[in-house]
């Protein structure tokens, strides 16, 4: 924080001030407030557990739950027939978050996809007709993982504002925050539900948005509000005839939130490469990795990128996916704020094209989620890494040039 330079006050001055003390106050209390229901709902739960654990019903209440979630799956519209004549990039204009400058209090860049795609169209590596719009995640899509009570605390905007991490959110009615945040978030959870079909149609999608590894079905956090993860890969298991999925999470942080929502699930296999010394030091979700590769703070490109063939080399051996779903997260780049990693631009070119080739080698359809990324230049740096993609012939985006 700088030292501040204090003036005299004027009445103008201090007039303006009141209102930021009362946002201030106003944030504090609802804050203090919604974490004391989140400790206690959280208690409850854990309470409810350890009863349903121990009772002689738990299973039937786990074919019971098993039950829903099928019917939910089954019922829902995010799945729709794709023409030939698109290609299996995705992405709305809805994914785009605006709200009256506020959204720029946080280090995301809240305009990114919509910029990935525009330098994708001005580069001629896609035609606007031949990109994939999907439906925005109803809540019967979204109870497929999620509580209710999880998706009720939603109707709080300070509950909101804890998980985006901008706390004027709080003051704001909610039908605005469900409308300005919480639905851009949910078009792009279609989006990566839907992948999972595309890619097992075409071999490969990349969902232009999503990625939001860091809830699970009780719990959001770091910018993070739906698990467009563990919805995608609980659809893939009911609807494509998908028993096997991995995830290969290549974000700078941590992926706690699948982590959590798969922890016994041998369904599913996580190789996560991630800085362990940022956000979100989720020691138990640590546990559940089934392959965990740390880089630290200051890890160089040519070091990233070994421990990287390294990791995909160990993989092959352990597990034998049907489905890869890659969350390929920017906040490694040089320079950002926050994942304090220092790789160059090539540097995700070249991480980008690994995983895809490791994933066409073998012939297992991919699915590509852009995750995380502070800076500006990571619009860039994405849309170049999947003109790269579409150079190599690793996707077909209709417009592919002759591969080197």
């Amino acid at each position: 924080m700088k030292n501040p330079v204090v003036p005299s006050w004027t009445e103008s001055t201090r007039n303006l001030f009141k209102p930021v003390i009362v946002l201030v106050i106003t944030f504090a209390a609802t804050v203090k407030l919604s974490q004391s229901l989140y400790r206690y709902n959280l208690r409850r739960r854990s309470r409810a557990r350890s009863g349903t654990m121990s009772s002689s019903s738990s299973s039937d209440n786990g074919t019971g739950v098993q039950a829903r979630r099928r019917s939910r799956i089954l019922s829902s519209k995010l799945y729709f027939d794709i023409p030939n004549s698109k290609v299996p990039l995705i992405y709305s204009s809805a994914y785009d978050i605006t709200f009256l400058g506020i959204e720029k209090l946080h280090p995301f860049d809240s305009s990114k996809w919509g910029r990935i795609c525009g330098f994708l169209l001005v580069d001629n590596v896609v035609d606007k007709n031949c990109i994939v719009e999907p439906l925005e995640a109803s809540k019967n899509d979204l109870l497929v993982v999620h509580s209710e009570a999880y998706l009720n605390c939603l109707k709080k905007s300070a509950n909101v504002a804890m998980i985006i991490e901008v706390p004027p959110v709080a003051v704001f009615p909610n039908c605005l925050v469900q409308q300005k945040v919480l639905y851009p978030f949910r078009n792009q959870v279609g989006g990566t539900i839907l992948a999972a079909k595309l890619a097992k149609e075409r071999g490969w999608a990349i969902n232009v948005g999503g990625g939001f590894h860091h809830c699970s079905g009780e719990k959001g956090g770091g910018f993070c509000a739906y698990a467009d993860i563990s919805l995608c890969i609980h659809f893939a298991f009911e609807r494509l005839n998908i028993s096997r999925v991995m995830i290969i999470d290549l974000d700078a942080h941590q992926g706690n939130g699948h982590e959590t929502d798969f922890a016994n699930d041998c369904r599913v296999y996580t190789l996560d490469m991630y800085n362990p010394g940022i956000y979100p030091f989720d020691y138990e979700a640590r546990r559940y990795i089934d392959q965990k590769v740390e880089v630290v703070s200051g890890t160089t490109t040519n070091e990233y990128l070994r421990k990287l063939d390294e990791a995909l080399e160990v993989s092959v051996h352990s597990f034998d996916p049907e489905l890869i779903v890659y969350n390929a997260g920017t906040d490694i780049l040089d320079g950002d704020p926050l994942g304090r990693l220092k790789i160059s631009p090539d540097g995700i070119t070249n991480r980008d094209e690994k995983v895809f080739r490791f994933a066409r080698k073998r012939n297992i359809p991919i699915v590509m989620l852009t995750s995380g990324g502070y800076m500006k230049s990571s619009a860039r740096v994405i849309a170049d890494s999947i003109t790269n993609l579409s150079n190599k012939c690793l996707i077909d985006t209709g417009k592919n040039m002759t591969a080197t």
